[in-house]
């Protein structure tokens, strides 16, 4: 077998064999196949798509292509959260820490940025000193001492994936439901839990576009965890918006420190969200009813045990063992304001998730190769969102960069608001559908 075969076949849209799609794996880990060659499969794949039976096989020879966590040591019920990636989604920073407060165990791997959207492992590493290279004895021990953990993929776990996850975002594949699919699946397979939330995206910030498209990445990421015979549930929700206030690393990090500190502040959707993953974590973990684990994440929230662990996991996860307080003060180089003009009043109806991303991603918080460095004061503070009123000179949001920001991000910034003469709802419907276990 040769490559080339199989990326002709892809092309001329017939169907890839399981063994196929283990001889492409196996290759490109050990590296007999080159980046090249890869780009051109997952391009194939990006045009002509793949079927349920491909892509199952996809994520099985990903998942069996290194190391299986053993989560047997970790007492109690393991649950895990993935989210499909959107612009200012900082939830599994807060979720986290609120589910382990509950008593539920939280072994996470998370990845980095991909295209416009941030990654949960940048936004750490913006915490000074942070580590998220844990090797399974510390991640083991911190899951079961603190309650959560999270870290990247060492080289032995889902190795195809860690290579396929950064070559996606420079090639444009990013958005291939079928490659996703099996990303996501892979690693939460890898991580052995019992059961697992995903927060799937849709809109304009998210690689599924509609809610349509998000609804069938969700169906197929159910079956593949059905076959595996694990609990999951998905949420459904919008990101044709920003979710919550911040856009970039270090100032997501700041806010979802700052909503476990004080959520009666907090914006109003990034609250409603993180509640609602919260509770289906600690539902499917504790058998508890729907109604019965909202109140809890909802006590627990106003409690000070989340951000004790939000700290504890900081300490634990840095480099040194020196004990200092968590600094995220944000100051950076560069601020500039985006002023509302007098043909910008009204209520907020829209802001452009899309624009908003890769306004961020070009001051200098995302990649666009992969060995760019990420500037961690980069990003954009959003000072009015959905639902908020607006007149004329108000400051609407402020961009954020280690160098002088162009006029022409401005003009895009105010380009990306939309406006409504009427009240605006600020928070975003949730659909939720759930694995055959857990349906009523």
């Amino acid at each position: 077998m040769h490559i080339l075969d199989v990326i002709e076949k892809k092309k001329n849209n017939l169907p890839l064999t399981a063994e196929d799609l283990q001889f492409f794996i196996d290759g490109y880990v050990d590296g007999s196949i080159e980046d090249y060659q890869a780009s051109a499969l997952l391009m194939a794949i990006r045009i002509n798509g793949l079927s349920f039976e491909e892509t199952l096989a996809l994520t099985k020879s990903m998942l069996y292509s290194g190391d299986i966590i053993d989560l047997s040591t970790v007492k109690g019920y393991k649950v895990d959260k993935h989210s499909t990636g959107g612009v200012g989604d900082k939830v599994t920073l807060i979720v986290a820490p609120i589910v382990a407060a509950l008593d539920v165990k939280v072994a996470k791997l998370s990845g980095r940025g991909l295209g416009i959207t941030g990654g949960t492992l940048d936004k750490l590493e913006a915490i000074e000193g942070v580590s998220i290279d844990l090797t399974e004895e510390q991640f083991l021990n911190q899951v079961n001492d603190i309650g959560f953990a999270l870290a990247g993929q060492t080289q032995n776990l889902v190795p195809a994936d860690k290579k396929l996850y950064a070559l996606r975002d420079v090639t444009g594949t990013v958005d291939a439901l079928p490659l996703i699919a099996s990303s996501i699946m892979s690693k939460k397979l890898a991580s052995g839990a019992d059961g697992m939330v995903l927060d799937v995206k849709y809109g304009s910030g998210a690689f599924c576009k509609t809610i349509e498209v998000a609804q069938q990445l969700a169906e197929i990421m159910i079956q593949i965890a059905e076959g595996f015979d694990k609990s999951i549930v998905t949420v459904l929700s919008s990101m044709d918006n920003p979710l919550g206030r911040t856009v970039g690393n270090k100032n997501e990090v700041k806010e979802a420190y700052d909503l476990l500190k004080n959520p009666d502040e907090a914006d109003a959707n990034l609250l409603n969200t993180i509640t609602e993953v919260s509770t289906y974590m600690y539902e499917i973990s504790s058998k508890k009813s729907h109604e019965e684990a909202k109140k809890a994440v909802l006590d627990v929230l106003h409690s000070d045990i989340p951000v004790q662990k939000f700290e504890a996991m900081v300490h634990a996860q840095r480099l040194s063992d020196d004990i200092k307080p968590i600094e995220l003060e944000f100051t950076p180089d560069y601020s500039v304001d985006v002023i509302s003009t007098d043909a910008m009043t009204g209520y907020i109806k829209n802001i452009d998730a899309q624009t908003i991303g890769q306004i961020s991603l070009d001051l200098g918080a995302g990649r666009h190769t992969k060995a760019d460095v990420l500037d961690y004061f980069a990003g954009i503070e959003l000072l009015k969102v959905k639902g908020d009123e607006v007149k004329a000179g108000d400051v609407l949001m402020k961009l954020y960069a280690s160098k002088p920001v162009p006029t022409e991000f401005v003009t895009a910034a105010q380009n990306a608001i939309t406006f409504s003469a009427e009240k605006v709802n600020p928070i975003d419907d949730k659909i939720v559908l759930k694995s055959k276990d857990l349906q009523n």
